[in-house]
């Protein structure tokens, strides 16, 4: 563990001399000019302070460091990680009680740190190559709003990377493993030059549908059981879910790029969203996304034999069609306040869905 231990170390240095950076940078440079998109609001609330002079207040360095790395991690993709996992550890013990012991908390732990490693990296080398265009679609995030320069940042990317391997490296079976690389490899190729597969909307959506759709999903599940010494085998609920947050996360996919138009059109992003446009592409989405309830809500009906609950895959599912139905109903696609409404709303989804899946 003691190689562990100075990767921890490592990592919190970093963001604790980055938050010193964030404090220094603001005191001497104006904060960039507000934008519309900025003061909109939207899936997260990241503004950043509005005075010059002023940071957070009377805080401690050790807060500004873990507030800095919170904003810098994307807080709803933290959430969908924290969320996933739970649910995914809490299934698994759920189906195996017999095998529960307490010695597994430190492992469900270490993994969870791991899987926030992993989700910090890549979010972070996002941030680092799309710097110019966070700067018109997303002025908020630490690196666009010069809270954070490129040499901090790729010091916290570099020590979540190090982190994330070597938690699941020294930890975990090679097959935990393998997954864990697979996820980082796509996170990778998804940002950086010369692969960038962002710029291709279907490569993007494929990449993002199977980290944090498949991958995760899947790979939490098989992790607990190893943990828990039990053989894998397929089970039809883990593999709904799998599925079904692999099509939600395609759907993510295409319309978070819904209210960035305006910075994606000016680099040459060529997403879905700045190609068709926005009515389009929340129309296609919806369409996608009601077949896919309608499809989880017909399940256990037309396979009784299958080990689903019908209340919560019928019921469950049909609330939340209509959510998302009523959600649609409201956009205003010349609105951006209403286009970040209507991706939150699908957001909100995402989370229900894992309550949805504890019941299942």
């Amino acid at each position: 563990m003691l190689p562990l231990l100075s990767l921890f170390v490592f990592l919190v240095l970093g963001s604790w001399k980055a938050a010193s950076g964030f404090r220094q940078t603001v005191r001497r440079a104006p904060l960039p000019v507000r934008s519309r998109l900025y003061q909109s609001g939207g899936v997260e609330e990241e503004s950043l302070p509005t005075r010059q002079g002023t940071t957070t207040g009377k805080a401690g360095p050790v807060f500004n460091a873990a507030r800095l790395m919170y904003k810098f991690s994307r807080p709803h993709t933290i959430k969908g990680t924290v969320l996933a996992s739970t649910v995914g550890v809490t299934r698994a013990l759920v189906e195996n009680p017999s095998a529960v012991s307490l010695k597994l908390v430190p492992r469900a732990l270490i993994g969870l740190v791991a899987l926030l490693a992993g989700n910090a990296y890549i979010v972070g080398i996002n941030q680092i190559y799309d710097v110019k265009i966070d700067e018109i679609n997303k002025p908020f995030l630490p690196i666009a709003a010069k809270a954070l320069n490129e040499k901090q940042a790729w010091r916290i990317v570099i020590s979540c990377l190090c982190l994330g391997v070597g938690v699941v490296y020294t930890q975990f079976s090679k097959q935990i493993f393998s997954l864990y690389m697979m996820g980082v490899l796509l996170g990778t190729i998804y940002s950086v030059p010369p692969f960038q597969f962002k710029r291709f909307p279907l490569f993007a959506g494929s990449i993002i549908a199977c980290v944090r759709g498949f991958l995760l999903n899947f790979g939490v599940y098989y992790a607990v059981r190893e943990a828990l010494n039990v053989p894998f085998r397929w089970n039809p609920v883990v593999i709904f879910i799998s599925s079904f947050m692999t099509v939600f996360a395609s759907v993510i996919a295409i319309t978070k790029d819904l209210p960035d138009i305006e910075g994606d059109v000016q680099y040459k992003i060529d997403t879905f969203a700045a190609k068709f446009g926005v009515k389009a592409i929340a129309t296609g989405a919806s369409v996608v996304l009601s077949a896919a309830y309608l499809a989880a809500m017909t399940l256990p009906l037309a396979w009784p034999h299958l080990p689903f609950k019908r209340l919560p895959m019928v019921g469950g599912h049909a609330l939340a069609l209509a959510y998302f139905l009523l959600s649609f109903r409201r956009l205003q696609p010349s609105k951006l306040s209403s286009i970040k409404a209507f991706y939150k709303a699908i957001w909100n989804l995402f989370y229900f869905e894992y309550l949805i899946y504890l019941f299942v």
